[in-house]
């Protein structure tokens, strides 16, 4: 294992994004120079030996998602390469950082995964509320284009790439991929039955990929220093660095590149500085608003998408959110089911209407006027909400912190019946 961070080591103090002339200097654009000289299932093979998973939320091989897509002459064409850069889980802010902080680095992972897929044309899908990532972004992709590191014959190869920009009008649906797809293609951001899947017939029916903006950035890298490197930057099985952070009433809320596998509380304790004077830790969700709440029991957990899957929650994103005991349990659910409810894209009866539902049940405790009787029909939307029985799964990561709060914060519930009112206010 080594202290390395690879992802933010270039970035600047002040904030202000690398220009490719400094990117340059400090190593960049040699992976996809070397990627360039290696054929595309090399490259897969690489990436797949190197444990790398998808650090949007569902932690799928990197390389397993590649090798679906058709390659050589015979495949279908053209093919597309999409950076989701949406980020709409709310508590998660990782890929602003990399996108404001470096942007040619995605630049540069976006065309070694376009090599190793064969893509001709590739888009950043960036959520609109991110305007200076968006602007940050469009002038790498001129700087590039200007070099001639984009368009037609990159960096003196026979290959070709055509990558663009692409700002959305926004919505929570469009994190999942077939959603994004549809809201590129113009469309309502509904989700797509699969199969097909994306590899094969995905924008405009063509082989497709999806893939987040930190685990592209981890690309040129891979390439660069080797799978064994890589690995041995983790603490677990899941290869490379990770992104995480830390948001509520902690000391030092914020992010930081670490080993995959760090503990819950080494980030709480050392990194974000342990809960603020006065306030105590009562539990956390442990990547982004759509994971189960984990509690103290919990702090020796490595974070990587093995460990924290064994106690019954997700790594998502790696960005927790954490709970004090000053904040009512059963408002934070509540404001996370609207949210929710309000960014279901209404497909399936058991998103648009159940979590509706949860969240005005929800409503009704913080206001005296919930029972026990409640207690039983909050549960029963998390079954109806489980995973298979919705159309994607924006409805079972919706009621993750509802069921996990019924468990663990049973007493919170009960006590706003009895009391006919949220303690908290």
């Amino acid at each position: 294992m080594t202290s390395e961070r690879p992802l933010t080591k270039d970035m600047k103090a002040d904030g202000e994004a690398l220009t490719l002339k400094e990117y340059e200097r400090a190593g960049g654009y040699q992976g996809i120079r070397k990627a360039l000289r290696m054929g595309p299932k090399d490259i897969t093979d690489q990436v797949t030996k190197s444990s790398l998973r998808g650090r949007g939320g569902a932690g799928f091989p990197t390389g397993s998602k590649w090798s679906f897509v058709p390659l050589g002459k015979d495949a279908p064409h053209p093919k597309y390469l999409i950076a989701n850069a949406d980020e709409m889980e709310p508590g998660t802010f990782k890929d602003r950082l990399l996108m404001e902080g470096n942007p040619h680095q995605l630049l540069e992972g976006m065309m070694v995964a376009s090599r190793a897929i064969e893509a001709d044309v590739a888009f950043v899908f960036l959520r609109g509320e991110y305007v200076l990532s968006a602007q940050r972004l469009q002038r790498a992709i001129a700087e590039a284009y200007a070099a001639g590191y984009l368009g037609e014959k990159i960096f003196g190869s026979e290959v070709g790439l055509e990558l663009h920009l692409h700002l959305s009008a926004g919505r929570y649906m469009c994190g999942e991929e077939t959603g994004l797809l549809n809201a590129l293609e113009g469309k309502r951001a509904n989700p797509r039955t699969k199969p097909p899947y994306p590899q094969i017939s995905g924008l405009f029916g063509k082989p497709t990929i999806v893939q987040n903006v930190e685990t592209l950035a981890n690309l040129p890298h891979i390439i660069n220093n080797g799978v064994e490197w890589f690995k041995k930057l983790s603490y677990s099985a899941d290869g490379g660095s990770k992104l995480y952070g830390a948001s509520g009433k902690v000391k030092r809320p914020g992010l930081w590149e670490l080993p995959m596998g760090t503990t819950i509380g080494e980030l709480l304790h050392e990194h974000a500085g342990g809960m603020r004077d006065g306030v105590e830790f009562r539990g956390l969700l442990p990547g982004g608003a759509s994971t189960d709440f984990l509690t103290e029991e919990h702090l020796d957990v490595k974070m990587d998408f093995t460990e924290v899957q064994k106690v019954g929650s997700r790594m998502g994103t790696g960005t927790m959110i954490i709970l004090d005991d000053q904040t009512c349990p059963v408002g934070m659910v509540w404001n996370l089911e609207d949210f929710f409810a309000q960014e279901s894209c209404g497909w399936c009866t058991p998103c648009w209407s159940g979590l509706r539902w949860a969240e005005r049940i929800l409503w009704a405790f913080e206001q005296g006027h919930g029972s026990e009787a409640d207690l039983e029909k909050l549960e029963w939307i998390c079954k109806f909400c489980a995973p298979g029985n919705t159309f994607c799964a924006l409805a079972p990561g919706a009621v993750e912190p509802l069921q996990s709060a019924l468990k663990y914060f049973r007493d919170d519930f009960l006590r706003h019946v009895r009391e006919k009112q949220c303690p908290w206010r």
